[in-house]
């Protein structure tokens, strides 16, 4: 079970989100899922709007780290703009941390909203009887515990197991704080909305990473014409 992410060139600020928009680097026209918004600050920085809301123009990446390193590389920020911009390969460690910092606020209201287990006894539990949307393990989990919970996942779920993601991009540390507890190793999240909107953050940032903006791998957990530079 898995949350189709609905995330939408160059604008004129803050917008409901339409169906399509135009890459600056590819000049490809994709859905706006597949892209990033990024805006100027009067500084002359590149800040990246997740949220699509911050005010004035915004140009418009493709969501992966690839394509951002070649709008980087390529100055389109400051092509795109038409003034000096300053856009470094800082920008792309800023943009991977608040795509990261996004999906842990998600997972943290998923927690609060009683939609998230954790350790070892309950996650098996919760395989045994609760609607399930993805298992997570901290980075450092021991691979014994993953073994014993991923049989827990197929004795339930059977040949259904691999639609349901395991997640370990983060260390215990991220997801005690996330999760307001110490010593998170294991845990599950459950279906319900907040779940949702975790799952869809977390597709987000993993796509930024990976480059695969296609269906998403549900076993290792792990998508206007030239000439709208400007309006």
């Amino acid at each position: 079970m898995l949350a189709r992410i609905d995330d939408s060139g160059i604008d004129k600020g803050p917008k409901k989100s339409g169906p399509e928009r135009l890459c600056a680097v590819t000049r490809e026209v994709k859905p706006v899922a597949e892209l990033l918004r990024f805006v100027a600050a009067p500084d002359g920085s590149v800040i990246p709007d997740l949220k699509r809301n911050l005010p004035g123009r915004g140009l418009w990446i493709t969501a992966t780290r690839e394509t951002l390193t070649e709008a980087v590389k390529r100055k389109s920020f400051a092509k795109g703009f038409k003034q000096d911009i300053r856009a470094g390969a800082d920008l792309i460690a800023q943009t991977d941390s608040l795509l990261e910092r996004a999906a842990l606020d998600a997972l943290a209201i998923a927690g609060k909203a009683g939609q998230v287990v954790a350790g070892f006894s309950k996650v098996e539990a919760a395989l045994g009887r609760e609607a399930i949307l993805a298992i997570l393990h901290a980075r450092e989990a021991a691979v014994d515990g993953i073994r014993k919970l991923h049989a827990a996942l197929h004795r339930r779920f059977a040949d259904e197991a691999g639609q349901i993601p395991t997640i370990s991009d983060f260390t215990s540390q991220q997801l005690d704080l996330a999760l307001g507890r110490a010593n998170v190793v294991h845990a599950a999240l459950l279906a319900g909305p907040a779940g949702n909107s975790f799952i869809a953050r977390y597709l987000r940032m993993t796509r930024f990473r990976t480059g695969d903006m296609g269906k998403p791998d549900h076993d290792n957990a792990r998508r206007e014409p030239q000439g709208l530079e400007a309006e």
